[in-house]
């Protein structure tokens, strides 16, 4: 168990964008260990806070892992009679509430810190997703940046591919055709991406394509690479509204590929909640 209260250990898990079981005290009665309104929060490998230890919680410690280990998202509540079956002497009975918080959210890779990836990482950082922005050149970006944007400096970007979990989502807007076309390559040989955008015309695509083929990548792996990118209704050219048509992009493919799993066998992350999808 870590020294870390039960709220303080939330809003670290949120910052990370790690799940989580927030185990609630809803009910008691009689004798227990502690009162209704006691929390704990379980992640896959620590402990935060406690609902009066014992039995009853290593078995409600049971039920959050097995929790996160499925991949639950509904709450469930849990009765417990506090005697011999649990090993317990209090006599009374408690409520456990289980919430999920916090599920795999979809990991996104901008590259490039333009004018478009200035205007489209604000509205990145508005869903619920885990944003890394990635240029070599620390001047261009915004200062203060979007909430929650994770931003990264680095000469050698080429590195930052390889650091992205399978499933990720990936949009290239460097200021160098070049890099463009290596973090191209980067991508498209790993091929266990969500979804992979290079900002660009058709010409830029067709030429793309030969020298892409030239390295030796199959027809049908650079056919996954969207360029030009954006939604083509979303019509426009100022910054924003490049940016718009791109997050529009991100979302309707997402939602596409609703329930589907990636290469790797995890399940691609949700953009949006349940609640605001719109029914197949």
């Amino acid at each position: 168990m870590s020294n870390m209260s039960w709220i303080d250990a939330l809003a670290d898990l949120k910052q990370r964008g790690e799940p989580c079981v927030l185990v609630t005290i809803v009910e008691e009665q009689g004798s227990t260990p502690r009162n209704a309104g006691a929390k704990m929060v379980v992640e896959r490998e620590r402990l935060h806070d406690t609902i009066g230890g014992g039995h009853l919680e290593f078995k409600a410690l049971q039920i959050a892992r097995e929790m996160l280990e499925k991949r639950s998202q509904a709450a469930r509540l849990e009765r417990f009679a506090l005697g011999a079956s649990l090993g317990q002497c209090c006599g009374g009975a408690t409520v456990l509430l289980f919430e999920p918080l916090g599920q795999p959210q979809a990991r996104i890779a901008l590259f490039g810190a333009g004018h478009v990836g200035r205007a489209l990482a604000p509205l990145l950082a508005g869903l619920p997703c885990r944003l890394r922005w990635i240029d070599s050149r620390e001047e261009e970006f915004p200062d203060p940046l979007p909430a929650g944007v994770e931003q990264v400096v680095n000469d050698e970007v080429l590195e930052e591919v390889g650091r992205m979990p399978a499933g990720s989502y990936f949009i290239v807007m460097t200021h160098d055709h070049q890099l463009d076309l290596q973090l191209a390559e980067a991508i498209l040989k790993r091929n266990d991406f969500a979804y992979f955008g290079l900002i660009g015309s058709k010409s830029k695509r067709a030429r793309f394509e030969h020298r892409l083929h030239e390295r030796g990548l199959a027809a049908e792996t650079v056919q996954r690479m969207r360029c030009p990118l954006g939604l083509p209704e979303v019509k426009g050219k100022l910054p924003l509204e490049i940016a718009i048509s791109i997050a529009g992009e991100v979302i309707a493919t997402y939602n596409a590929r609703f329930g589907e799993e990636s290469q790797g066998g995890e399940s691609i992350a949700r953009l949006l909640p349940a609640s605001r999808r719109t029914p197949a």
